[in-house]
């Protein structure tokens, strides 16, 4: 079979994060967008006049592109702001590196912003439309908690998933993020499975610490083609494969409540890479709630369908366990600005690169970040690597 033509094709040549947090209610969405793609554009040693291909969100911003070109400066050949939620952003690495192939652009900014923390400050609504079915409304879901409560409680009564293996994301999250300078919980102490079991009830059967952060944050990655990415400052990342993906909108119109289609999006991702899962080095999931992880591990293929909760037990995918999940502390114990999927690519690419500091996993060759959006509605898969795996 020959290899796919997207493979090693582009590859990401620029991370960075905002400020990240409780920025100070005179911070605002698009501020921090715009301070994530300076930095991360410096990371690749270019500057603002080098993008040509732009993809990004701006929480509160209808036409967040239009607003991203004015603020950065930036008229871009090619322009995407397609929202499928959380996962947008591992999708736009799919489409620049479409556009980057087909010449449609030769530097794409990929760049998010979003401050729920400081809008709560200024007493204003979360950014967005509140979207209900008219068939959902009636029963006064708290989504998005409402949809994966439901999802859990599926997930249990299926499976017999458990109460403490929920427990164990979060516990797993919190190590990680303990390493993490920049993680919201860096300094909180560390979580026990008691600590999570006897936290306030969000919506059953999920507690507060089930339930991922509310902070204000921003994240770019920068893209080039592969030729020209070998020339830049720091080592490239290649993005091998990748697949996306989605089943439904509602949680009441999802198919089933214990499988999402990140089974297709991973099968697509894995086959345009040519890899498995056990090829895997480190995950980047995105653990909105700990149910995402368990069922993630599952349609990825690194376990199961059921047997997500066993397989997270006893410390496994925590500092020192058998997979490195979630390095960074994950959208429970990291951050979380409310899509989360910018960040598993910003720690993708650093364990790739080797720059992740105290929490960085030796001989990372293939790193894997997956995104989702909605109530599991959407899904897509990226697998990104080193020179040595092309």
């Amino acid at each position: 079979m020959s290899a796919h033509h997207l493979r090693g094709a582009a590859a990401v040549v620029g991370i960075a994060e905002s400020d990240l947090g409780d920025v100070g209610p005179e911070r605002y969405s698009i501020e921090l967008a715009g301070q994530a793609a300076v930095r991360a554009l410096a990371d690749a040693g270019l500057g603002m006049q080098d993008v040509d291909g732009l993809f990004g969100c701006v929480t509160g911003r209808f036409m967040s592109n239009l607003d991203l070109g004015e603020y950065l400066g930036i008229r871009p050949r090619y322009s995407d702001s397609g929202n499928i939620g959380g996962s947008s952003f591992v999708s736009y690495l799919l489409h620049a590196s479409v556009a980057l192939q087909a010449g449609l652009c030769d530097t794409a900014l990929i760049v998010y912003g979003s401050t729920p923390r400081a809008d709560g400050h200024r007493k204003l609504s979360p950014g967005g439309l509140i979207e209900r079915p008219n068939y959902e409304a009636p029963y006064k879901p708290r989504h998005p908690v409402s949809g994966y409560a439901l999802a859990t409680a599926r997930h249990m009564h299926q499976y017999g998933t458990t109460r403490e293996q929920l427990a164990e994301v979060a516990v797993a999250a919190r190590a990680w993020a303990l390493l993490n300078p920049v993680a919201f919980c860096h300094d909180k102490g560390a979580l026990s499975i008691e600590d999570v079991l006897n936290s306030k009830q969000v919506c059953s059967p999920l507690s507060v610490r089930d339930c991922c952060l509310v902070t204000d944050g921003g994240g770019a990655v920068v893209m080039t083609r592969a030729d020209r990415a070998r020339d830049l400052s720091k080592p490239p990342v290649y993005l091998l494969g990748a697949g996306e993906a989605h089943s439904h909108r509602a949680i009441s119109q999802m198919p089933d409540l214990t499988t999402t289609i990140a089974t297709q999006s991973s099968a697509r991702a894995y086959a345009m890479a040519g890899v498995r899962p056990r090829d895997v080095d480190v995950l980047q999931l995105y653990d909105a709630f700990t149910i995402n992880t368990i069922m993630f591990l599952e349609d990825l293929g690194f376990c199961a369908k059921g047997e997500g909760g066993a397989f997270v037990s006893n410390g496994r995918i925590a500092p020192g366990g058998e997979l490195a999940v979630n390095t960074n502390g994950g959208g429970l114990s990291y951050c979380h600005p409310g899509m989360y999927g910018i960040f598993a690519i910003i720690e993708a690419v650093r364990q790739v690169r080797g720059e992740a500091g105290l929490r960085q996993q030796n001989n990372v060759e293939l790193a894997l970040a997956h995104g989702n959006g909605g109530q599991f509605s959407s899904q897509v898969t990226a697998i990104l690597g080193t020179q040595a795996t092309l």
